[in-house]
């Protein structure tokens, strides 16, 4: 199962899905004002803020705070956000991806810095790990929507580059210029997606024990709490004996 499914799985075994549902609001709604800001107000065109739009609705953000988020950045009153990126390496040396936007950069060097160290990592240059990662578009569906041969058929004919099924729904992965119009063209075919958005995808893995798993878990824990931080990316893969003891 790729990354993204199985740290989707601990935050939902943990109860963290519910418990962030006000900061995840936030990150989408900072995502979609940024968006708005820098390009044309209107999703039809504006491929970013389209984006950032189907993925807030996905997380079920109510469609009067996507309104809001997107009138803060015509109005002139939206803060000027500058978005960074920060490498570093995690428990056994897994690399770490972690994307952020901010209005104060050295608050957010100086919080990202201290929570890499206290969580047994290290904060690296910028380029130290990306180049282990491919910037690729994400678009996820239940297992329902279809069985594996039906959505590769409707991934392959949309543009997609690629496409992994299990038991628990599909992952189809484009090139991250394409994403827009993959995800558009699969509205047509297999209805709106669960998730629809760039990513960093590892070309390898890290396998982690049950210790250096929660180790982990603790230090994308506490970069995702950052208010300043968007998305966390780490190149680890989780036995499913690792993950029953989670």
């Amino acid at each position: 199962m790729a990354g993204h499914s199985k740290w989707a799985n601990i935050q939902h075994r943990k109860g963290r899905q519910d418990a962030a549902r006000s900061k995840l609001f936030s990150k989408l709604s900072k995502e979609i004002t940024v968006a708005a800001k820098m390009g044309d107000p209107d999703p039809d065109k504006n491929p970013r803020l389209r984006l950032a739009v189907k993925e807030a609705k996905s997380n079920s953000v109510p469609k009067d705070v996507i309104d809001r988020a997107i009138k803060k950045a015509t109005g002139g009153d939206a803060e000027n956000y500058d978005e960074i990126r920060y490498e570093g390496y995690g428990p056994e040396g897994v690399a770490v991806i972690v994307e952020t936007m901010t209005d104060n950069r050295n608050r957010t060097a100086s919080n990202v810095r201290s929570i890499f160290t206290k969580s047994g990592g290290n904060l690296a240059e910028t380029g130290a790990v990306s180049f282990m990662f491919d910037r690729k578009g994400l678009i996820v569906y239940p297992a329902t929507v279809g069985d594996a041969d039906t959505v590769l058929e409707a991934a392959v004919d949309a543009g997609a580059e690629d496409v992994e099924s299990t038991d628990e729904g599909h992952e189809i992965y484009t090139d991250a210029t394409d994403l827009n119009d993959v995800s558009t063209s699969l509205e047509g075919s297999l209805g709106e997606a669960e998730t629809t958005k760039l990513i960093w995808k590892p070309q390898t893995t890290t396998p982690l024990d049950l210790d250096g798993a929660q180790k982990l878990m603790r230090l994308i824990e506490s970069l995702e709490d950052d208010d300043d931080v968007q998305n966390v990316t780490a190149n680890f893969d989780i036995s499913d004996e690792v993950m029953e003891q989670l």
